[in-house]
């Protein structure tokens, strides 16, 4: 087994010794550093588990030194902070700054091996839970080759190399904090945290406590804010937020610092700020059920999630995706996907949007009725019976002629994509996979005319 790795930094050689020596009879790896310069050296060559870092130093003090590390996010490992002058303040800040524990001077040989042993523990579990995080987040994908979908991937990759705030805005299960994550992975802050608070989801009287953390009774519990700081907040749902904590947050947005609840001392704020909200945030300003500087100041960049029903022709690789997720994360059997199947997908109105897609898929692979998924299945699945019309996509007289019929089939057909891009004659082309010439003649023919589709 591997010997875990420890560096301790004091200016005093004689600690340096006696403490070295008791965790080398303990079975550990040890050097020592005399100051920062030192301990930045070692650091760097030894890569240690954890580092016993003292306070009070003459060159650079030990809580300057580790907020150097995490300021340059590198990968810190476990820390514990020992002074001869501990005071609550003192290992309140380094706890905050990550330290694992502090340890007083003279040191106990007791609790100097309990506490080594526990925070290399904690090291090692952190260590699992961050692989374990990596292979269980969420998807941050955002799956389809629509013109809709294209522009908002450009929107994403534009914005995310600013700082601005974002408020991202659709229907529940479109896909608002898949965005979220897209813009933080591809963001300068990506290395830090992503945190996620959905405001729906908290009580009303606990969520400036889940937002800016607390001090009580010389205990401190950080918020979101403090969680993510370096990184990027996702306020979901930030419309259900209630006006007394709206005044609190855009205060804080304001001034980049915070109070925590029953604290005195500002902390300040280094997060993005990324909300999102299924609701007409302009109307509820204008029924001032919500801050009007709150909105302005969290709108910076809009960004708009489209619904699934609006981009039917997206179904097919949104399956493909979420069926090999679900296949290797779930171990849930393999189950292809028919035309038939998909043209059903494609006529559903997905009030639910793509949660409710996955969900959909997640029941018919459970089903397991074969190898194949039926049309009939994915009726079942949805919960009724497609009409012909819906099934087809015609909504005309079924007792016409056959070239009747397929006159006035081309003609709804064509009326109703020209709607969806606005009369451009050149992205109808692309849509039904004519040539233009071709696609004009057609329209000629129909007694179509496309401005009549321009907004």
């Amino acid at each position: 087994m591997t010997k875990s790795r420890v560096l301790i930094v004091d200016d005093e050689p004689e600690i340096c010794r006696l403490v070295q020596e008791i965790l080398v009879d303990e079975g550990y790896e040890v050097l020592t550093a005399e100051n920062a310069r030192a301990a930045r050296e070692k650091r760097e060559e030894f890569n240690p588990d954890l580092i016993l870092l003292d306070i009070w130093m003459p060159d650079t003090d030990g809580i300057t030194l580790l907020k150097e590390w995490v300021d340059n996010q590198t990968s810190l490992p476990a820390v514990v902070m020992m002074s001869g002058h501990g005071n609550v303040e003192t290992a309140v800040e380094a706890i905050r700054y990550g330290a694992y524990d502090f340890l007083e001077k003279p040191l106990s040989l007791a609790k100097l091996i309990v506490t080594v042993e526990r925070a290399l523990q904690a090291a090692e579990l952190r260590t699992e839970n961050i692989d374990l995080r990596k292979q269980l987040e969420p998807a941050t994908d955002l799956i389809g080759n629509s013109e809709a979908m294209q522009h908002l991937r450009d929107q994403i990759e534009r914005v995310a190399q600013t700082e601005s705030w974002i408020l991202i805005s659709g229907n529940p299960g479109s896909g608002k904090e898949v965005a979220a994550r897209q813009i933080h992975k591809l963001s300068p802050r990506s290395n830090a945290s992503f945190v996620v608070i959905n405001l729906a989801a908290v009580p009303t009287e606990n969520i400036a406590v889940q937002l800016f953390g607390m001090e009580k009774d010389g205990l401190v519990t950080a918020g979101s804010f403090e969680q993510a700081s370096g990184g990027t907040l996702f306020l979901d749902e930030i419309a259900d937020l209630d006006l007394e904590t709206q005044a609190k947050l855009a205060g804080a947005l304001e001034e980049h610092r915070f109070l925590r609840v029953g604290g005195s001392t500002p902390i300040d704020l280094d997060v993005r700020v990324i909300a999102a909200t299924n609701r007409q945030l302009d109307e509820e300003v204008r029924d001032k059920r919500f801050r009007e500087d709150l909105y302005y100041r969290l709108n910076v960049v809009p960004i708009h999630i489209p619904p699934l029903r609006q981009r039917p022709e997206d179904i097919a690789p949104l399956v493909d995706y979420l069926l090999d997720n679900l296949v290797q994360q779930e171990k849930l059997p393999y189950r292809r996907f028919g035309t038939a199947a998909l043209n059903t997908l494609r006529q559903h109105s997905w009030p639910g949007n793509v949660r409710e897609l996955k969900n959909m898929i997640q029941r018919l692979l459970i089903l397991n009725r074969g190898e194949e998924v039926s049309a009939s299945e994915v009726e079942q699945a949805i919960g009724r019976r497609l009409t012909a019309d819906e099934q087809t996509g015609y909504t005309g007289d079924w007792d016409l002629p056959l070239r009747d019929a397929r006159d006035q089939f081309e003609r709804s057909y064509l009326e109703y994509h020209l709607k969806k891009v606005a009369g451009n004659v050149s992205e109808l082309a692309n849509v039904a996979g004519m040539e233009r010439t071709h696609l004009y003649r057609k329209l000629k023919a129909l007694n179509i005319n496309p401005k009549l589709s321009r907004g």
